[in-house]
C-alpha cells in the first residue's frame, strides 16, 4: 500500500533527509558534549580569576551562575541550529522575555549593580562602622541585593544596594585614626590662656590620646586648643584631639567628662543662657 503512494524519488529524497539529518544529530550530540566541557572549563577559569582579583565570594559565585546560564542558552540555540530548526523565533523569545523581565524587575536589578559595584570597589566592608540613607551601624554583611547593619543599639537595617552606591556615605572605619572635635564655652572675663593650659593637660592625660604626628599617617597632630566663636553667653573653646579609630568614643566621653569636672574644680564658669523678667505693678 505504502509502496503504491510514495514513488521511488520520494523515497530517494526520504533517504536523503534521514541521512542528513543523522549526519546532523551526530554533529548536534558532538557539538554539546564539546560545548558542555567548555562550559565547564570556562567557569572555573571564571572563578580561579575572579579568586585571583580578591573578588568577594557572593559575587562571583552569583556572576559564575549568570555566565553559566547565558553559556547553555548559546549552546542551545547552536545546537537547535544544527538540527536544522529556525532560530530566529527562539532568539526572539529569549530577548522578549528579557526585555519584560528586565522591566518588572528595574528597581531590583539596580540594586544588583549597585551590589556589584560595592563588591567591587569596595567602599566599605564587613565590620566597618558607616552612616548611610539615614542610618549609622556596623555593617554586618553585603549581599547582592542588600547591606545589612546592626546599630548601636542592636537594630538590624536593611539597606538597598542600589541607594547605598550612588548616595553619600561616611565610612568611619577606613582610616586608622580619628580626630575628636569638641567645643566648651566659658564665661566672659575667663583667662583664656588658663583655660587652653588646663584643657591641654587634660587632653595629655588621656592614655588613648596620640601626641603627636605618627608615622602612617600625615594627618595626625598634637592636641590643639583654640578660640573659636564669641558666643552670645560665653567664648567657645574648640579642641582637636586624635586617636585611633576603636578609641574614639573612649576619648570623646573622656575629655567631655574631665574638662568639665577639672574645670569647675579650678573655678571656671560655664556659661548658660537665662532670661531675666521684671514684673512691674502698675499703680491704679
Amino acid at each position: 500500500m505504502i509502496d503504491k503512494i510514495l514513488s521511488p524519488e520520494t523515497y530517494a529524497l526520504l533517504g536523503q533527509w534521514a541521512l542528513g539529518f543523522c549526519k546532523n544529530l551526530v554533529i548536534a550530540v558532538i557539538v554539546f558534549f564539546i560545548g558542555r566541557w567548555l562550559i565547564k572549563w570556562a567557569s572555573r577559569m571564571i572563578t580561579k580569576l575572579m579568586q585571583r582579583a580578591n573578588v568577594e565570594k557572593s559575587l562571583y559565585t552569583f556572576l559564575t551562575s549568570i555566565a553559566n546560564v547565558v553559556m547553555w542558552l548559546i549552546l542551545v540555540i547552536i545546537v537547535i541550529s544544527i538540527l536544522g530548526i529556525e532560530t530566529s523565533s527562539f532568539i526572539a523569545l529569549f530577548a522578549s522575555a528579557g526585555m519584560a523581565i528586565g522591566m518588572a524587575l528595574s528597581g531590583t536589578l539596580q540594586n544588583f549593580a549597585g551590589g556589584v559595584m560595592i563588591l567591587l570597589f569596595k567602599p566599605f566592608r564587613v565590620g566597618d562602622y558607616i552612616e548611610a540613607q539615614g542610618y549609622a551601624g556596623r555593617v554586618k554583611e553585603i549581599q547582592i541585593f542588600n547591606t545589612i547593619i546592626r546599630t548601636n543599639d542592636a537594630q538590624i537595617i536593611i539597606i538597598p544596594n542600589g541607594g547605598l552606591s550612588t548616595g553619600s556615605m561616611k565610612n568611619y572605619s577606613s582610616e586608622p585614626y580619628r580626630r575628636v572635635d569638641l567645643d566648651f564655652q566659658v564665661a566672659y572675663g575667663t583667662d583664656l590662656d588658663e583655660v587652653k593650659k588646663a584643657i591641654g593637660e587634660i587632653q595629655l592625660s588621656c592614655p588613648q590620646v596620640l601626641t603627636g604626628p605618627v608615622a602612617d599617617s600625615d594627618v595626625v597632630e598634637a592636641p590643639w586648643t583654640g578660640l573659636t566663636q564669641l558666643g552670645e553667653s560665653g567664648i567657645v573653646v574648640n579642641t582637636r584631639t586624635w586617636c585611633r579609630g576603636q578609641d574614639y568614643w573612649t576619648v570623646y566621653f573622656y575629655l567631655n567628662e574631665t574638662v568639665y569636672q577639672q574645670l569647675r574644680q579650678r573655678g571656671f564658669m560655664f556659661p548658660y543662657n537665662r532670661m531675666d523678667v521684671n514684673i512691674v505693678k502698675s499703680e491704679e
